[in-house]
């Protein structure tokens, strides 16, 4: 029904050969007031309320609060946003398909045809997290690691094999192909998007969500995006609308230019230890000013991926002929181009001189001040200027206690690791040095030895100019006859084949080689921490000789543990200081006095002798052409042949095998009829767990390694995989059986039930048995007891994990009673059918004086009102407590998926004409 309220905005178009319809904001200003300085990003969530304005999620009142947030540069407003389209990565992507895949099967059960189950959105799923650096160095790295991925992966492949031919309106990019954000950003990205509609084209923003974090990447393409968890992306390509508050916009003003020798990548650590600083979580950052004019669209993209390091929702550049430059390099077609000029144009999304909109806050940096830097040691906002790498990791030690702070002249020569150089002998014997002995050279292995150098990550690996620049440097250092230390695990994974396109072209490939560079893989290894394993003998000596050693990669994040296991500091720096810290291979260093080592002729090598000029970079990258992009790009969605191979069933509902410990039916339609049943009271429920204050998703939902005695560790042992194949939570999240194992299962969650434990423990009250909570939740559905999460404040921080409200409700929990929630994950509870409540004002678990072996009953679930109140008793031996809790359903929409069961429920059953 339309929402007479919304005026009619839809206007045609003329832009090359071609006339479009399309929502007008100039026309839609006329009725809501002026627009001319709203931000860019705000412009075009009201394009898409305009565009949905006869649905009966948006309100004219919406629309009107955009309109109005130029007044203050806030608003308290939550609007329902339709993104274009949905991009996936493959571990984070496939439980996803796995629910499509059950969507089918349980309307097959109905009695309907399955096929009618597709996303209704245009999906995109790039597999790119599972490539490991299992080989390196050599020339067959490449194809032995897609081998082994393969092999590794096998069952989860055959999976999305199947989705690939079964789903409509659903791609999928093979593996060895390339990273999902440079491939979005090289390939998928159209800036601006169209669909057929009554008889014309509509052409509107093209948008996104992703369910990777770095989904930002594509903010400087102009084209608004962001991570989501995978309920919240499973909704938008189920046509739901993203539930989300109006946000607050910080506009960061560029000016200037980078001087000689300064790349993107210093450039992009600055800009996010500025916001970091700032303080920009749950923010839009808009960038803009006079600096973006000769700023690129690769350099753009750099910043704009690193929004989650600078805790911004996105960090976006508006569309300006910059972005025409890229768009015509990397292939798209000229009828396109039009579009995207004319639209943006049209609608006031075109970057114009010395437009300044408004925002709720601003900086600004003057890039002619940004500096060589890296970023480290465990965060990425910690920016250290290359001068001072050296100084900062003496520090470190410092700090550690491992050892006293070396001399200068210790520490010049520091990166020989044992060896003699330019004269002078190492000095480092008694600070902990580890004799090894590597494929027949024999070293010393000290503390701030560089262990891992890895050109890794969309981030840079995009960047032509970074990538060019890491490949002259290589030149000029073979050509002074350095060589890569030989405890340096070197690696070259581009986010796309482009990049090796290029490097060959270049020349430049062969140098890259001949300091270890060699390709191992197309996807994120070392980045997401697939580094692989170092030589057992280096592990051996970094481990008795408790060293404290470093990687260097050109990614986004460097978390203590994330890059691996063994290396306490991990740097973040440019594709060229990566091959630098290769050759130098030690951080007790100073690259920009010390030599790297000496020439054939006994001469000192220092990094100004090997890194390239500006000139120079801009010579080799006018080798990257047009002709590249669209090669690679022609068979994008094919595969190599062994995916072509893979056995394919022609079946519509997918084919279970109860053999599988990587994909599994989950039990979420189970019973599920035409009709929803009526939403039954709690009665009599039990305590699960009870937890404080600031419990993470990650608390919630695993991640990271299975641990070989934790209830998932049993389940894979009694099928016979070993501990070693274990592999992590992240690539078995197609298997339920796994994830509700693990759900609650983190070491270092504290249940207040337990006194003093530590770990995914609980009490089963009847028998007052100590066990994990996973077999207590079997214990009490055995029992038919229904279950209750308490917690504190701010339950359900961090990033958003679709598991932590998955996994919730298989352990056979109703009802979360908290203090406050974390936003994202209250809405994911809501969409798996669990209720959130919230703790009356001046209430909580300790005033109650609860110790979890109370009896909990809520009352008036069949009659919600959104924000409204329910019913809770608190029975135990000394009495019954009653209080009356907030219903933290806030809206229709939500209420009405907790109606149903959840959204996925609500979504099946209006495919089929039920809801």
């Amino acid at each position: 029904m339309s929402n007479a309220s919304i005026p009619d905005t839809l206007q045609t178009l003329d832009a090359g050969s071609s006339t479009y319809q399309y929502h007008s904001l100039p026309r839609a200003a006329e009725a809501f007031g002026n627009i001319d300085r709203l931000p860019m990003t705000l412009k075009i969530l009201l394009e898409n309320q305009l565009r949905f304005g006869d649905d009966e999620s948006v309100a004219s009142e919406d629309i009107q609060a955009l309109v109005d947030w130029q007044r203050q540069g806030h608003s308290d407003r939550e609007i329902g946003y339709r993104p274009a389209r949905v991009l996936m990565q493959d571990f984070t992507g496939v439980p996803g398909v796995v629910d499509l895949a059950s969507m089918r099967a349980a309307v097959e059960t109905l009695g309907e045809d399955p096929a009618r189950i597709n996303p209704l959105s245009p999906v995109d799923l790039v597999i790119d997290h599972s490539v490991m650096v299992d080989n390196y160095g050599n020339p067959s790295a490449f194809r032995d690691n897609v081998a082994i991925e393969m092999e590794r992966n096998r069952e989860r492949y055959e999976f999305l094999r199947w989705g690939q031919e079964a789903f409509d309106n659903f791609r999928v990019v093979p593996p060895g192909t390339g990273i999902c954000h440079q491939v979005n950003l090289e390939y998928l990205g159209k800036t601006v998007w169209t669909k057929p509609q009554d008889g014309g084209t509509l052409a509107y923003p093209d948008t996104l969500v992703g369910t990777d974090s770095h989904t930002t990447m594509i903010n400087g393409l102009g084209i608004l995006g962001w991570g989501v968890g995978g309920i919240e992306a499973e909704a938008a390509m189920l046509g739901q609308p993203v539930s989300m508050l109006i946000p607050e916009v910080v506009g960061f003003k560029l000016n200037g230019k980078l001087r000689e020798g300064i790349t993107a990548t210093d450039l992009v650590l600055t800009v996010t230890q500025m916001l970091r600083k700032k303080g920009v979580v749950g923010k839009f950052v808009e960038f803009y000013g006079d600096g973006l004019k000769d700023l690129p669209v690769a350099d753009r993209a750099t910043i704009a991926n690193m929004a989650p390091e600078y805790g911004a929702t996105c960090g976006f550049f508006p569309v300006d002929d910059q972005t025409l430059k890229y768009m015509r390099l990397t292939g798209r077609d000229e009828a396109q181009l039009a579009l995207v000029e004319a639209y943006s144009k049209a609608q006031g999304l075109w970057r114009e001189p010395g437009h300044e909109p408004i925002f709720t806050d601003t900086l600004a940096l003057d890039m002619n001040d940004v500096v060589a830097s890296m970023a480290g040691p465990k965060r990425p906002q910690d920016r250290v200027a290359l001068t001072d790498i050296k100084s900062t990791f003496e520090q470190i030690m410092k700090d550690e206690g491992n050892q006293a702070a070396p001399s200068e002249e210790e520490g010049r020569w520091l990166s020989e690791g044992g060896q003699a150089a330019v004269g002078v002998e190492d000095s480092y014997e008694h600070h902990g040095s580890q004799e090894v002995t590597v494929n027949g050279d024999a070293f010393k292995l000290n503390h701030g030895a560089v262990v891992i150098a890895a050109i890794t990550s969309c981030t840079n690996t995009s960047n032509p100019s970074v990538m060019m620049a890491a490949g002259l440097l290589a030149r000029k250092a073979r050509e002074k006859g350095l060589t890569t230390k030989p405890w340096v695990k070197t690696s070259l994974a581009p986010g796309s084949k482009v990049v090796t396109e290029y490097l060959e072209a270049g020349g430049v490939q062969d140098d890259l080689n001949a300091l270890g560079f060699n390709l191992v893989g197309y996807g994120c290894t070392t980045c997401i921490g697939n580094s692989g394993p170092l030589h057992e003998p280096i592990e051996k000596a970094i481990e008795e000789g408790d060293l404290t050693v470093a990687s260097v990669l050109s990614g986004n994040r460097n978390f203590e543990g994330r890059v691996h296991p063994l290396t306490r500091t991990n740097w973040l720096a440019s594709p060229p200081l990566v091959v630098a810290y290769a050759l130098a291979g030690n951080m007790r260093f100073d690259l920009t006095s010390e030599p790297l080592g000496t020439d054939p002729d006994g001469k000192p090598v220092f990094l100004k002798d090997v890194w390239p000029s500006q000139a120079e970079i801009a010579e080799a990258v006018e080798n990257v052409n047009t002709a590249m992009f669209r090669k690679e790009y022609a068979e994008v969605f094919d595969g190599d042949e062994v995916w072509k191979a893979i056995d394919v069933p022609q079946s519509k509902v997918y084919q279970w095998s109860k053999d599988s410990t990587y994909i599994q039916h989950p039990p979420f339609f189970e019973g599920m009829g035409r009709e929803p049943d009526t939403v039954e009271d709690v009665r009599g429920a039990r305590i699960l767990a009870m937890l404080g204050d600031s419990v993470t998703t990650d608390h919630i939902s695993p991640a990271g390694a299975i641990k070989p005695d934790s209830p998932a560790g049993h389940y894979l042992k009694e099928r016979g995989v070993k501990p070693v194949d274990f592999n992590s939570y992240g690539s078995r999240r197609g298997n339920h059986e796994i994830m509700m194992r693990g759900t609650f299962a983190n070491v270092r969650i504290k249940n207040e039930m337990l006194d003093g434990v530590v770990g995914g423990e609980t009490i089963h009250v009847p028998s007052g048995k100590q066990m994990a909570i996973y077999d207590a939740a079997m214990q009490y559905q055995q029992e038919g007891t229904p279950l209750v999460v308490i917690a504190g404040k701010e339950y359900g921080t961090g990033s958003s994990r679709d598991w932590a409200a998955k996994g919730t409700r298989l352990l056979g929990v109703r009802a979360v009673l908290a203090e406050s929630y974390e936003r994202i994950h209250r809405s994911n509870l809501i969409g798996m059918g669990v209720v959130p409540l919230q703790f009356p004002e001046g209430e909580t678990r300790k005033t109650l004086g609860l110790t979890g072996d109370e009896r909990i009953s809520i009352e008036g679930l069949s009659d919600l009102t959104p924000g409204g109140r329910v019913k809770v008793s608190i029975a135990s031996d000394k009495g019954e407590k009653k209080l009356e809790a907030l219903c933290r359903i806030d809206t229709t929409n939500e209420l009405e998926y907790y109606r149903h069961g959840g959204i996925l429920h609500y979504v099946l059953r209006r495919m089929i004409g039920s809801a």
